[in-house]
């Protein structure tokens, strides 16, 4: 039925291939019954077998195998893993070979249409942590929210913004924020959804995206103002949250923070892509106060090959050539950090992602997310004649900076694929899956399975040399409109996505 690996409901990676069953360990249980009886002591005089080596402590007795056939091994661990229980709970972990197995199998009949009827588009799609409740971000000013395990509805609310609204995100398994083209963010709670816990002004136009800081309890959003403005809910009251201005550029179309919110990542609709590194969102950053670390192109393994070989040798990690070009802007650097040989707080890289066919010719960064684990972005590209439209995954290079005043990190394209380029003009939000082995990716009229390898392999064990073709594991169509938004569920095998039409689809395995 699926093939199953190490550490799977399985337990060898042996099943169903035929291969004979290795023989029990002293001490282990069978699947034929119970432990054997220990062995009689040795009589007086009788060699005796010597004890065991103090250094080496004897194995324990493995578990036993549970009876039945794979499939009902299967489902007893889908089982507990929704109660909570068992090895496989927290999806970061890193034996997902059998949730692989599972997505592999998902068919377009398998998928559950969610009509939001006179809703318009879905715009963006959020489970909550728990993954209990799914909600939609509808064209037509409001959320709705589903039950994404019995796909029943539970609540619309009809007037959560005065305009179309953009995004949502959850604070917590209760708690979470919208935001609008109505320029005004709104937080809600699960437990209370008839009135909004409070209102959010501060933009001057268009709310886009909405990131949040668990550790110090800051929410940030981003705007077609260009603004990055800063709410600090812990002083949060019902005339809302004290907030600051914390970044300003033109053109800002997405900007994220990486799970650690050590970066922040700001993409443009001009092709620039802007990272802070060593991120204090304590501090505001005027025009000119930050220090510009360099502005360059990211480069390709072909790139890095001619760059070092015309240049001589370079410091590992370093994927450009620093010209004095850039000496200027390094003097925002403070005398200290230089002596440091570290880069200052919230200091700015300016870099124009290498997208395959656009080389020489300007792009739109539409989409920005980031690898759950920190290691990669991933870019939705088109053209700015909207021909071409691409998906593709930047590695963060760490390593030793070339000089004391460089950046610590950089991005360089490892994989990419050439999208549908349907629906023109309108922003196509792709993800990650929770352990970053997969993306889901709109395409057309449904969603494309993405992986680094056709193993879904982990980034870091098939980074290419040269950048390469993602690999499709799985195409869905069961839209009858154009695609705008998919996510994974963070608990469950499921996929959602939602359509320019209003309908949404959940898919996940059916047995």
């Amino acid at each position: 039925m699926f093939t199953f690996g190490p550490g799977s409901p399985e337990g060898d990676g042996t099943a169903g291939t035929g291969a004979e069953e290795p023989a029990p360990r002293a001490g282990q249980a069978t699947a034929a019954g119970p432990l054997p009886s220990p062995p009689a002591p040795p009589q007086p005089g009788a060699d005796a077998a010597p004890p065991p080596s103090p250094s080496r402590s004897p194995r324990r007795p493995g578990p036993s195998r549970r009876p039945g056939g794979p499939g009902a091994r299967l489902f007893g661990w889908l089982r507990e893993r929704s109660l909570g229980r068992g090895l496989f709970v927290d999806p970061a972990r890193d034996n997902f070979r059998t949730m692989t197995n599972l997505y592999g199998s998902i068919h377009p009949a398998d998928s559950v249409y969610l009509s939001t009827r006179t809703h318009g588009a879905v715009f963006n799609l959020e489970y909550s942590p728990d993954g209990s409740v799914l909600t939609v971000a509808c064209e037509q000013t409001e959320v709705l929210l589903f039950d994404p395990i019995s796909s029943k509805h539970i609540k619309t609310l009809s007037e959560a913004h005065e305009d179309c609204v953009n995004n949502i995100r959850f604070l917590d398994n209760r708690l979470f924020a919208t935001c609008s083209d109505d320029t005004t963010i709104a937080l809600w709670d699960l437990r209370k959804l008839n009135t909004k816990v409070c209102t959010l002004h501060g933009h001057t136009s268009w709310v886009k995206n909405i990131e949040y800081d668990t550790n110090t309890r800051l929410l940030v959003t981003s705007g077609f103002d260009g603004n990055v403005i800063i709410w600090d809910t812990n002083r949060c009251t019902e005339d809302g949250c004290p907030h600051k201005k914390f970044f300003h550029t033109r053109f800002l179309m997405r900007m994220r923070l990486t799970p650690d919110c050590s970066k922040m990542l700001i993409s443009t609709s001009s092709g620039y892509l802007l990272i802070l590194h060593d991120l204090d969102l304590t501090k505001s950053l005027e025009v000119g106060s930050y220090p510009i670390l360099r502005a360059r192109r990211t480069t390709s393994s072909s790139d890095l090959t001619t760059s070092s070989s015309s240049s001589g040798p370079r410091v590992s990690g370093s994927p450009c050539h620093h010209s004095d070009s850039n000496s200027s802007s390094e003097k925002h650097v403070s005398r200290a950090s230089q002596r440091e040989g570290v880069s200052p707080r919230n200091s700015l890289e300016v870099l124009t992602p290498e997208v395959p066919g656009e080389r020489d010719r300007g792009n739109c960064i539409t989409s920005l997310q980031l690898h759950p684990k920190g290691w990669a972005t991933l870019l939705r590209c088109s053209s700015n004649t909207d021909d071409q439209e691409w998906t593709c995954v930047y590695e963060f290079q760490e390593g030793a900076p070339v000089r004391p005043v460089s950046p610590r990190c950089s991005l360089r394209l490892t994989h990419y694929i050439e999208e549908a380029n349907v629906g023109r003009g309108y922003i196509k939000e792709l993800c990650f899956s929770p352990d970053g082995r997969m993306i889901s990716s709109p395409h057309g009229y449904g969603i494309r399975l993405l992986g680094f390898d056709k193993q879904c392999s982990e980034l870091i064990d098939c980074l290419p040399k040269e950048a390469s073709p993602l690999r499709v594991i799985r195409s869905l169509y069961s839209h009858n409109d154009v695609v705008l938004t998919t996510k994974f569920s963070p608990t469950h095998c499921q996929i959602a996505s939602g359509c320019l039409s209003g309908r949404v689809s959940l898919y996940q395995p059916k047995f």
